[in-house]
């Protein structure tokens, strides 16, 4: 069965209230009506056990007992003021006594006085207690009738009735208070719908089950197809909505939803970012063995902030490509560099032969080419791998023009085939923080060693630089480690990516203090033929 369209057109807010209104309403006059029926049936209940006790009153009474036994009791000078004195005192509408015979001895109409009585008498006769609603000469009334017994005989009747119309008054009053207190209640009900109608009103924003209905479908359906993560958090931290692409990334089990943030596992630095109430966009973070870009914002409705989004991109493929495009710039910078200074040699023997000095310019070059020869002589056969050792080649012609005295040691035949991207992505991103690192420092010394053990290989490079306090270290190994690092520090993306290297390879990284003076980092990583 369809509801009628307008219903459909309100809010949901107004439903609601208009369902609780109609309930209220409902609940509230059927309360009147079982009420009311109960008070009437109460009220007749009543009546009639008053009768009765009045009836049984005068059937005692010595008085009547002794009057009603003499030979015309309808004369008696004491049974009518008697009777009529009791229906006074009673609030009673007659108190009639009568003979076996129905012959009435008092009414209060002296003019029925030896009169039939009209009406019923039941069991009365017999010795037992009768009551009935009957219409008599003086209307409709609730009676009585019970026996006057002499001993176990039965002389005479006594009916003792109330009005119906008494009875009804009595009922009035009873529903007026009925109607008043149920009144309240509608009030109070009506009340309470109100401000259940308002909250959900402010809760649903005046939405209607249409809008919702339509709001959930395509906001599920785009949630789950975009190719980002998104996560939704409330003004406390908690998780009210994540997709599929969220859980991916974060590793997140099924049962986030209401967990605080801080409690899903995620690195801490990321768990700051997104906390954050500030706007940020684009920010890199490592989580687990990915690199996330991170971007946060507030969720606001109606300019009131409800909490924030997260939306979370995955740059792992990229950021390690971009890292290796990065080292080959700089390596075309180092022959660059190495490309003028050669020039600027053979000018310089060229310069010294025009002088007629030829065994200067012989000197001069075979000097300049053994110290170059010997150079690649020992990163050569430091590193057998060509790609490493062209950077080690290349971070020395940039240290020679950046004026840091770069060492290499180690000796290294075999690398385990390590991918070549790795080790130029470790070893270039740490010489690259160590030049950083002693940029501003009197003494510029950087010291590379790498080392080849059986299924590992050890890269530790350390500089003379200001170094790196205990708390900061264990920061910069930390889970999460982002781009916006101490002013100057230069310990960013670079060592997320050499950490997330060394994880990816069943390796470790240790920050220490170097005997230069400045830090030393060490990475330890397994080599594929590892057991």
């Amino acid at each position: 069965m369809r509801r009628p369209r307008f219903l459909a057109d309100l809010s949901v807010a107004r439903q609601i209230l208009l369902l609780q209104v109609g309930v209220v309403v409902v609940l509230v006059v059927t309360a009147i009506g079982l009420t009311a029926y109960d008070a009437r049936r109460d009220v007749r209940d009543h009546a009639a056990d008053r009768a009765v006790a009045v009836a049984e009153s005068v059937a005692d009474s010595p008085t009547v007992r002794r009057e009603v036994q003499r030979p015309d009791p309808a004369t008696s000078a004491s049974l009518q003021p008697y009777a009529e004195q009791v229906r006074v005192d009673t609030d009673t509408d007659f108190v009639v006594v009568m003979g076996l015979d129905r012959t009435r001895y008092t009414h209060p109409d002296p003019t029925n006085i030896g009169k039939p009585f009209i009406g019923d008498l039941g069991d009365a006769p017999d010795g037992r207690v009768f009551t009935q609603q009957y219409t008599g000469t003086l209307g409709p009334s609730v009676r009585a009738v019970v026996p006057v017994l002499d001993g176990d005989r039965v002389v005479a009747l006594v009916s003792v009735g109330i009005e119906v119309s008494d009875i009804d008054r009595e009922l009035r009053r009873d529903v007026l208070a009925i109607l008043a207190a149920a009144g309240g209640v509608l009030v109070v009900g009506l009340l309470g719908a109100a401000l259940v109608s308002r909250r959900l009103r402010r809760m649903t924003h005046g939405m209607g089950e249409r809008e919702i209905a339509r709001m959930y479908e395509y906001f599920s359906a785009v949630l789950h197809a975009v190719r980002e993560g998104l996560l939704l958090l409330d003004l406390d931290g908690r998780v009210e909505l994540v997709n599929d692409e969220a859980r991916r990334l974060l590793d997140l089990h099924d049962d986030v939803l209401g967990r605080h943030v801080g409690g899903l596992g995620l690195a801490p630095g990321l768990v700051t970012a997104v906390l954050g109430r500030a706007t940020e966009s684009d920010d890199l973070y490592l989580a687990g063995d990915r690199m996330l870009v991170v971007s946060t914002a507030p969720a606001l409705w109606e300019g009131r902030e409800v909490g924030s989004v997260v939306s979370l991109r995955d740059h792992t493929e990229l950021r390690s490509v971009t890292g290796e495009l990065d080292v080959v710039r700089r390596l075309t910078e180092s022959l660059r560099s190495q490309n003028h200074e050669a020039a600027n040699r053979l000018h310089t023997v060229v310069s010294l032969i025009e002088m007629g000095r030829p065994e200067d310019a012989v000197d001069f070059a075979t000097e300049e080419l053994q110290v170059a020869q010997l150079l690649a002589d020992r990163v050569v056969g430091a590193v057998d791998d060509p790609v490493v050792a062209a950077l080690l080649l290349g971070k020395s012609a940039e240290a020679a023009e950046r004026g840091i005295d770069l060492s290499i040691s180690g000796s290294v035949t075999d690398t385990g085939a390590l991918p070549g991207r790795d080790l130029v992505t470790v070893i270039g991103n740490l010489v690259d923080n160590a030049f950083d690192a002693v940029a501003g420092a009197e003494e510029r010394r950087v010291r590379v060693e790498v080392h080849g053990a059986e299924h590992a290989l050890t890269v530790a490079v350390e500089d003379s630089g200001p170094g790196i306090d205990d708390d900061t270290a264990a920061q910069v190994l930390e889970r999460g480690w982002t781009t916006k690092a101490a002013p100057g520090a230069g310990r960013g993306l670079g060592l997320a990516l050499v950490v997330q290297v060394a994880r990816r390879h069943g390796g470790a990284v240790d920050v220490g203090r170097s005997a230069l003076g400045g830090a030393r980092f060490t990475v330890v990583m397994r080599t594929e033929d590892a057991p």
